[in-house]
């Protein structure tokens, strides 16, 4: 009886550890990116503010880098 007892416990602790690890393993840290950049971040970012397409609904966008075709303000 005390064999199961402490078997049980074993294996209860060992089920409660492999949920433990893999809600590890599933939190991944999100990287956010801001909805619209500064001309500096971009650049920062290895890109260049692309200002060819502007019409008063579209904002200048970044190209190459991190953070390419995000907006620029």
């Amino acid at each position: 009886m005390r064999i199961r007892r402490t078997l049980a416990a074993v294996i209860a602790t060992a089920a409660l550890a492999g949920v433990g690890l893999a809600g590890a393993a599933t939190a991944t840290t999100a990287t956010v990116t801001p909805a619209s950049l500064t001309p500096g971040e971009c650049e920062q970012g290895g890109g260049t503010v692309d200002r060819s397409n502007l019409s008063a609904a579209k904002l200048p966008t970044c190209k190459g880098g991190k953070f390419n075709g995000q907006e620029v303000d």
